[in-house]
């Protein structure tokens, strides 16, 4: 019998009560859902480990066939008041990829000032206004390109967000230099989203505590990085600082860092950083390419996931193409 090396590996970010929370437009998936759609993993997959992905790695041991490992992006406090809980309940393993910043200082990442600046206005084009009103004021220090330049390179919408989205996210996370970045972002949050940062990120994120008690109920914490960057665009110092930081907050938990993992923050990486990462005895690393995670085919630093609704969230759906490629 052939050995089984596929896993399809779900990738999570939000998951919530959306329609009563404070920020119904934010993209997530609905705790209901969420549920069901785990009633639908239970009937049709077989559930792993991170531990058996990294065993099955290591030592060629075979998968369950159709295996399915589930896993959670930034530590929100979602996942410790609704994911946890039920995982917890049907004892089913979930990997949780903290930044460590946000925890530690109570910040709140650019990703999600951006997610939570979009999620509170409809109309996107106000958004921008603000943004070029921003590039006008900045554009001789920072030797900034026209307005059309930057729009006409970045906004290409893709499977979920539209070309305008799409032009405020790749601006504000890579495009421009961080110092710049971080002060168009910071005068959104404030004209836009208008709380205190301190005060949004222990609302928005688990604090230390929290994570300490999923990992001695079984889950799996891994390294999201330190500060959320593409690492791709660091150099080989930065990168560095970024695994070492994150393996110091990892220790810190309590974890085994003999089995750790990496997430890519955006999915984003280089050679430099599988190069560090072999160097400081990562067990694989997550991307987010949407595909199954076939063991014979993918680099361990290189592993594929699928978004949440590739998955149906229908506990009685019929199972879909992803279903038969794994």
């Amino acid at each position: 019998m052939k050995n089984n090396k596929k896993v399809t590996i779900i990738m999570y970010h939000y998951v919530r009560d959306i329609k009563l929370s404070r920020y119904p437009d934010i993209k997530g998936l609905d705790i209901t859902l969420f549920k069901e759609q785990i009633e639908y993993l239970k009937k049709h997959y077989h559930f792993i480990t991170m531990e058996m992905l990294i065993d099955s790695i290591d030592n060629n041991s075979p998968l369950p066939n159709k295996s399915v490992l589930l896993t959670f992006d930034d530590a929100y406090i979602d996942h410790f008041k609704y994911v946890f809980p039920l995982l917890n309940k049907y004892k089913i393993q979930g990997s949780f990829f903290p930044s460590v910043k946000a925890i530690t200082e109570h910040t709140v990442l650019d990703v999600n000032k951006i997610h939570f600046i979009l999620a509170s206005e409809a109309n996107k084009s106000k958004i921008i206004t603000e943004i070029k009103n921003d590039l006008k004021k900045f554009r001789k220090d920072y030797n900034l390109e026209s307005d059309s330049f930057y729009y006409n390179k970045l906004a290409q919408s893709n499977r979920f967000d539209s070309a305008d989205v799409l032009f405020i996210k790749r601006l504000l996370q890579v495009e421009l230099d961080e110092k710049l970045r971080k002060i168009i972002i910071n005068n959104l949050f404030e004209k836009i989203v208008g709380i205190n940062e301190d005060l949004f990120s222990r609302e928005l994120y688990m604090d230390i505590e929290q994570i300490k008690c999923m990992y001695r109920n079984n889950m799996h914490i891994g390294s999201h990085g330190y500060d959320h960057y593409w690492l791709g665009s660091l150099t080989r110092e930065k990168q560095k600082i970024e695994i070492e930081k994150s393996l110091v907050f990892l220790n810190q938990i309590g974890c085994n860092t003999e089995q750790w993992t990496m997430c890519y923050p955006y999915g984003n990486y280089n050679d430099t950083t599988i190069e560090l990462l072999l160097k400081y005895n990562c067990k694989l690393a997550l991307t987010i390419e949407v595909n199954i995670a076939d063991l014979h085919k993918y680099n361990k630093y290189t592993l594929p996931r699928l978004n949440t609704n590739d998955i149906p969230k229908n506990k009685d759906a019929f199972t879909n193409n992803w279903y038969l490629k794994c």
